[in-house]
């Protein structure tokens, strides 16, 4: 595990800049995975790093295909602004060389229009143990803590979306 290697307090740390994925599927319910290097039962929807010069849809495509090998996907919608959240010490500390207080998130909404057995969580830098299609409303609950609060931002805005865009694509 990576020990701190600044002595920069929490709040003084920047954020470190990523996206936020959430794809759901023909019932409405959203890819959801249990992280692999949390004893608890820690649930998250996939995320990831955005690299210097690279746009935040192209980190998204990049980032769901690494994370879940999903690339039968299409843009559906983003979160309009950049949300925010900190990671309690001493986590802060081990993760990235104890550079960032936490994450500034881009959150973009996929529609999947592959089949399950397209997702594969197996990948080369392995993110989750587990994974489950997931009712939305029920995120906040199955989240860490510290991620509670975006997941219920995104829900008043992505639920909509997902419930629009299903019943104007029913067949």
């Amino acid at each position: 595990m990576n020990i701190i290697t600044n002595n920069i307090p929490l709040l003084e740390r920047p954020y470190r800049s990523c996206v936020g994925l959430m794809v759901f599927n023909k019932d409405g319910n959203v890819f959801c995975g249990q992280r692999l290097d949390n004893k608890a039962e820690a649930w998250q929807l996939p995320q990831g790093g955005i690299d210097t010069g690279e746009l935040p849809i192209e980190a998204g495509y990049r980032e769901l295909k690494e994370e879940t090998s999903i690339i039968n996907v299409e843009f559906v919608g983003e979160y309009p602004e950049w949300l925010n959240y900190d990671i309690p010490l001493p986590l802060a500390n081990n993760l990235w060389e104890g550079k960032y207080r936490g994450q500034t998130q881009r959150w973009l909404l996929f529609h999947f229009m592959g089949e399950d057995n397209e997702i594969n969580i197996g990948t080369n830098q392995p993110e989750f143990k587990n994974w489950i299609w997931l009712d939305p409303k029920l995120l906040p609950e199955k989240a860490i803590s510290f991620k509670k609060d975006v997941y219920k931002k995104i829900n008043k805005i992505f639920i909509p979306m997902i419930n629009n865009f299903n019943a104007s694509n029913a067949h």
